[in-house]
């Protein structure tokens, strides 16, 4: 591994602009810069295992390790990943644009392909994935990374099977499906849409607002019906233990669990993703655009939820 050695975190001015009741934000806290230099930082998840966060740089093509001991390095290489998360077990699931496959990083470093392909075809670029309560991996496929023409007529949504491998279609009907999380208790996936794009092989799909919608996830583990839908796009998402709902879209925007806007916290570099970490899980991360940001919640994050790797 190479280290990128870095001047301590920089605490940086933010605003936080609060709608409704006390902020989320922990008083006192600051946004801070953690590390920098990046080309276009995406998919934080936290290791508790080890105490450090992991995200991805998609340009360069690698998975990038930050921790208040060790500073910024380089984790591994990848195939230009997005989207990554812990499975049940603690592993890594990446969801690769230029390998356009989902791959599971195995405890010895070792990496297995979980899907490539639905009915033959190969997915788009897979951008981002949740982890239901049975372990299943629900995704979205925008083609963001895509270079080629599209095999799939559409950009859909997923669940995988990773023990079976069997791939289902869950969402037909969005036109770029980027950001996907799942509420606290698992009874509610939130799926966002960046919006129509003429890179949607479908032009009835090239004039969709972005929004984010909230469906019901049935006992038996399957998409039930829309509850509700919020007026604005995101990328990469996250929860915390109250289901509150955190979107990156030109700034932290946080929602409750029902749609209602909360508050806005304002990073100095447009993010495109959030996770919860830290010892106690109340570390809001952000990857946004060349740089890793942090600030403190009064709420953990909803993975303190699960049993801990």
């Amino acid at each position: 591994m190479n280290r990128i050695l870095l001047p301590l975190s920089i605490a940086l001015s933010f605003q936080v602009i609060f709608l409704q009741g006390a902020s989320l934000v922990e008083p006192g806290a600051k946004v801070r810069k953690l590390a920098g230099n990046m080309k276009f930082t995406e998919g934080p998840v936290w290791l508790p295992g080890q105490n450090k966060v992991v995200f991805s740089d998609i340009p360069n093509s690698k998975l990038m390790q930050w921790s208040k001991k060790g500073g910024l390095s380089e984790f591994r290489k990848s195939e230009q990943a997005n989207g990554n998360i812990l499975d049940l077990q603690g592993r890594i699931i990446s969801c690769q644009h230029a390998a356009r496959n989902l791959i599971r990083i195995e405890k010895d470093g070792s990496t297995t392909v979980l899907a490539d392909k639905f009915d033959g075809m190969r997915f788009n670029s897979p951008n981002d994935v949740a982890v239901g309560k049975d372990g299943t991996l629900w995704f979205t496929d925008p083609p963001w990374g895509l270079s080629g023409p599209h095999e799939i007529p559409g950009h859909w949504v997923y669940k995988l099977d990773p023990d079976s491998g069997k791939v289902e279609v869950l969402i037909k009907d969005l036109a770029m499906p980027n950001g996907i999380v799942f509420s606290p208790d698992g009874s509610r996936l939130y799926v966002a849409d960046t919006g129509g794009h003429k890179r949607h092989p479908d032009p009835a799909f090239h004039g969709l607002a972005p929004s984010v919608t909230c469906y019901a996830v049935t006992k038996d583990r399957k998409l039930g019906k829309k509850l509700f839908k919020i007026d604005e796009g995101s990328d990469g998402m996250a929860v915390d233990v109250k289901g509150n709902l955190y979107l990156t879209h030109g700034q932290v925007k946080v929602y409750d669990a029902d749609g209602k806007k909360l508050e806005t916290i304002e990073v100095p570099e447009g993010p495109a993703n959030v996770c919860f970490g830290g010892k106690d899980f109340k570390t809001l991360f952000i990857t946004a655009r060349t740089s890793l940001y942090s600030v403190r919640m009064t709420h953990p994050g909803a993975i303190s939820l699960r049993k801990k790797p």
